[in-house]
């Protein structure tokens, strides 16, 4: 795969899908379960940059957050808006999302944050950038030094179950890393975990519009990009975990912790 140009078809796809954001309000919201919710911008871009990606590309695949699609082989992983509810809600932490899976990897990724005036971009062997100049994720060793990026706690029927875990990984974390945030957005927590803003990004699920461009664009950030249990990460990882190579193993020790029955 010439994967040099597969981005450029990637940035070309996410201009489009930015023309919408820049121009519509979020619309009516459709619920997709408790507390859960797609705007109408959603679905805008989500059409726009498919269509595009269907011409450009007709024979790799494309799945949406919102319409589906293809769930195994080549494909493009698209999240039209990552963080619908700071968007709803005006708060800038927002972004499109556009990854490339090739032979079960992510391999490239875009991530524009509209509001912010910010892209990043990488392709496996090629570099990460923000707004074209490189980019290099964290070095920091001492997780009491550290700024760690959590993931949203679950809704829904079963979010009492799933937030068990969530909840014994913050109380195991407070006390010794500097800080903890959760910004609402996986997209935005992972690039700036790849520009080193974040030393460490944990979240409980792997929605792969969510995650595959960010992975990308952290590995080739520098950093080392895993499943839970410490195994590279795939896109049928049960988890996804960002992390400097001196944070490593002190993180996967706590979320060992936080998830005894795994």
């Amino acid at each position: 795969m010439d994967l040099a140009e597969l981005l450029k078809v990637a940035e070309a796809a996410v201009d489009r899908g930015r023309v919408i954001t820049d121009s519509r309000a979020p619309g009516v919201l459709t619920s997709k379960g408790d507390r859960d919710m797609a705007s109408e911008v959603d679905f805008a871009v989500e059409r726009e940059v498919r269509a595009f990606l269907e011409r450009e590309t007709p024979d790799i695949g494309v799945l949406g957050e919102e319409e589906g699609g293809a769930t195994d082989g080549t494909r493009w992983v698209l999240d039209p808006i990552d963080g619908t509810v700071n968007f709803i809600h005006g708060v800038p932490l927002w972004a499109i999302s556009l990854g490339l899976i090739h032979e079960g990897r992510a391999v490239a990724g875009v991530i524009d944050h509209p509001a912010l005036g910010t892209r990043y971009a990488a392709a496996e062997g090629l570099g990460a950038t923000c707004n074209g100049k490189a980019i290099r994720g964290s070095e920091c060793s001492n997780l009491t030094d550290a700024l760690v990026a959590v993931g949203d706690y679950a809704v829904g029927p079963d979010a009492a179950a799933q937030n068990a875990q969530r909840f014994a990984l913050t109380q195991l974390l407070y006390p010794r890393a500097q800080r903890l945030r959760m910004i609402g957005t996986a997209a935005t927590a992972l690039t700036w975990t790849a520009n080193g803003f974040f030393d460490a990004m944990i979240m409980f699920s792997n929605k792969p519009w969510d995650t595959m461009a960010g992975v990308s664009i952290c590995r080739e950030a520098g950093l080392r990009v895993l499943d839970l249990d410490g195994t590279e990460h795939a896109p049928e990882s049960r988890g996804t975990f960002a992390v400097s190579a001196g944070l490593a193993d002190p993180l996967l020790e706590i979320l060992g912790q936080a998830m005894p029955t795994t």
